[in-house]
């Protein structure tokens, strides 16, 4: 901020009043980039410095060798994740994760269920972080697994060799091909 623009003209050429409005201005943008963040420590989606403080909260385990991107994901589940487990919960937990639809296909007669993701081709990102939270979650007596979808080779089947010949197999399969 600029404090000379806040005052009248008649300051314009007063090189004392443009001195102490320049000593000022540094100051107050000095102080209001601290408050900003102040502030972005407040909440989960902006922190880091405070994120094992989160971790701590949530009785999450602290490891600072993650990304803090990483770790606000784990943080983001396990908030979503407090309370009686659901279907819906634990939709909402592994959306969290994937950045994508989820459904979850419930087998009481086996005691387990299926986490699909829909929404996005191929594994998502972080899996370790999104078992440990569906572990930490879920009740102990259910079994569960994961079912990802990948492209098959009859939707793929119009491509040449030559044009796939540029991606890698993982590539292929989980839809990064354009």
């Amino acid at each position: 901020m600029d404090l000379m623009s806040l005052l009248p003209p008649i300051y314009d050429n007063n090189v004392t009043m443009q001195e102490l409005q320049g000593i000022l201005s540094a100051d107050i943008n000095a102080q209001a980039e601290k408050f900003g963040e102040v502030i972005n420590e407040c909440f989960v989606n902006t922190a880091s410095s405070l994120l094992s403080r989160y971790e701590n909260i949530y009785a999450l385990q602290v490891d600072v060798s993650k990304s803090d991107e990483l770790r606000r994901e784990r943080i983001r589940a396990k908030i979503r994740g407090t309370g009686t487990v659901t279907k819906q919960m634990l939709i909402d937990t592994a959306s969290a994760y994937s950045n994508g639809e989820v459904e979850v296909i419930e087998d009481t007669a086996n005691y387990s269920f299926i986490i699909k993701f829909v929404g996005t081709k191929g594994t998502p990102p972080n899996m370790t972080g999104l078992t440990l939270t569906i572990n930490e979650i879920k009740p102990a007596h259910l079994s569960y697994v994961f079912e990802f979808i990948y492209y098959t080779h009859a939707q793929i089947s119009t491509m040449t060799h030559a044009q796939l010949h540029s991606y890698t197999n993982n590539q292929i399969m989980e839809g990064e091909i354009s």
